[in-house]
């Protein structure tokens, strides 16, 4: 063969080896079949326009508990995002996802160990029997080159659990925030309701005391006494019933911000408190605006990835290993160096169908969290649909009540009026007062659920939170 044409043959040689390999991979892909797609149905398409037609978008502060400017709210938040053991939960979790990750990551990474054995040992050496201390430090390296990806897909389903984490932890975050609120405006109401009775029992004991001088003087019959007994004894029992259900809303908000039960801190009255102008934005901010959106969608990401590694496991696994040591004896004058260097290629041959069973139970779980996504979005969309419908109606219904309020004082005073001068029975003052009881009951109800809804609005718009950054906490 002459020189010409072994250069030929080595011009050649090098492609032909690439063509074959790439040959190969993709014989190897045909063998473990196609990626499986997204089923067409888990796809979510945000609305053109939220029913209400409110589309306001101004600056939404992550801080949205102090738009309702009530000083003593604000401390119990940031209290409860300091101190509540969900909360506290929720970091652990991203912890627990960040350690993992970085494990995923480390798998990446060349292996390198090193060790030495030794000991005292008695051999045969020139028909000699010869007792010497023998040493052997050794230094082992070991690489994956993952050729088909199987631990750079395992990386990336281990980060994208952490983001999926820490988005989780925002949502935790803003849950506490929330239902902090809630119950802080619960408990105002409570409040309120306390009020009304204390002032219904005061005005039933001047009615009785009434009813009971124009009895003693025989203005009246004893049934009007007993009347007037009977209404003061039904405001009565309002008083430990409202108190009571004061006490159990204080101990729950105060297991809320981490402490054992006790008494809370009052800041304006609940007639006091207005809710705010929240900014709601356009359907298709919502799903970057929800930490449990995202956090759907990177546990989506998180599924597919480690799709991916589960049909690489069906592929050859090619390692470098090497190896680097000193054999070192009392026998020997000079120590005497070891080296090793190769390289193991595994590959599946049979296994009884494992490893695409694992691929198959991949796919089904990818294809789980793709439509746990699309019931994610779709309730984020109903839940800020409800909660804004119900804010206009529950400001007309507390317009309503408020008018229905005062023409049942007005009512009360003309029938007080008329009782006393003895131009009616006492029967129409009795209906007058329970009139006014139950609107008073009911405004205060109004007031406290638009103030609940508007909280409810905020955490179903996410808050103000954005893309999760797994080093911090955006709510918080």
């Amino acid at each position: 063969m002459t020189s010409q044409s072994r250069n030929r043959r080595g011009r050649w040689a090098a492609p032909m080896l690439r063509i074959g390999a790439i040959g190969a991979m993709a014989m190897l892909y045909g063998c473990i079949g196609p990626r499986p797609d997204l089923p067409a149905s888990a796809a979510v398409e945000p609305p053109a326009a939220w029913r209400t037609g409110t589309v306001e978008a101004t600056a939404f502060d992550h801080r949205w508990w102090t738009t309702f400017n009530e000083p003593v709210l604000a401390d119990l938040v940031e209290r409860a995002m300091t101190r509540n053991v969900d909360l506290e939960l929720a970091v652990a979790r991203v912890e627990e996802a960040r350690a993992a990750a970085s494990v995923a990551l480390a798998q990446t990474a060349p292996q390198v160990t090193i060790g030495i054995n030794g000991g005292k040992a008695r051999t045969v050496v020139l028909g000699k029997g010869v007792t010497a201390w023998a040493g052997q430090p050794q230094v082992n390296i070991a690489y994956d080159l993952d050729l088909f990806g199987r631990l750079a897909s395992a990386n990336d389903a281990a980060r994208a659990t952490l983001l999926a984490s820490a988005a989780g932890r925002d949502a935790v975050a803003l849950a506490v925030a929330s239902t902090t609120a809630i119950a802080y405006f619960a408990l105002r109401g409570l409040d309120a309701r306390l009020e009304i009775a204390r002032a219904t029992l005061v005005a039933r004991a001047d009615a009785l005391r009434f009813a009971q001088r124009r009895a003693d003087a025989g203005y009246t019959s004893r049934l009007e006494l007993q009347q007037a007994q009977a209404e003061y004894e039904a405001a009565r029992q309002l008083v430990p019933s409202a108190e009571l259900a004061v006490s159990h809303a204080e101990n729950a908000l105060s297991v809320l911000l981490g402490d054992v039960p006790g008494s809370i801190a009052r800041g304006k009255v609940l007639e006091d408190l207005d809710v705010p102008r929240i900014p709601a934005g356009l359907p298709s901010d919502l799903l970057r605006r929800r930490p449990d959106v995202a956090a759907a969608e990177a546990m989506l990401v998180a599924s597919d990835s480690t799709l991916d590694a589960a049909r690489a496991a069906m592929l050859p696994n090619v390692a470098l290993t090497g190896s680097l040591g000193v054999a070192l004896s009392t026998a020997f004058v000079n120590p005497v160096s070891l080296f090793s260097l190769g390289g193991t290629i595994l590959s599946p041959l049979l296994d009884g169908g494992r490893l695409r069973a694992q691929s198959e139970v991949a796919a089904a779980r990818r294809d789980q969290a793709a439509f746990a996504y699309r019931k994610v979005a779709l309730t984020a969309f109903r839940e800020v649909e409800d909660n804004l419908v119900s804010l206009d109606r529950l400001a007309e219904e507390e317009v309503a009540q408020r008018h229905q309020v005062d023409a049942l004082r007005e009512a009360l005073r003309l029938a007080s009026n008329r009782y006393r001068e003895g131009y009616s029975p006492y029967l129409d003052q009795i209906d007058a007062q329970r009139g006014l009881l139950a609107a008073q009951l009911v405004a205060v109800q109004i007031q406290s659920d638009r103030l609940t809804t508007a909280i409810a609005l905020y955490q179903a718009l996410g808050g103000g939170w954005s893309q999760a950054d797994p080093r911090r906490c955006h709510t918080c």
